[in-house]
């Protein structure tokens, strides 16, 4: 059975990585209605935390850049 709780504390890559294997598993069929269900639903956690680390990153990025062009202003 497939965890569908979100798991904050996977970094971006570990997510990333996990849900590329849970669209592995879905595009290989093979799992029941239930089973492809749970996939699912893990994946959409895993994409909604991977864009929370990747909204994150951008936003550290453009505080930087902001300070940069404070320091250079």
């Amino acid at each position: 059975m497939v965890d569908p709780a979100p798991a904050p504390e996977l970094s971006y890559e570990a997510a990333r990585e996990e849900l590329v294997e849970v669209v592995r598993r879905l595009e290989a069929g093979g799992t029941t209605l239930e089973e492809s269900l749970a996939l699912w639903e893990r994946g959409e956690h895993l994409a909604t935390a991977c864009q929370r680390w990747l909204d994150g990153a951008r936003e550290r990025l453009d505080a930087a850049l902001e300070g940069d062009e404070e320091q250079d202003g």
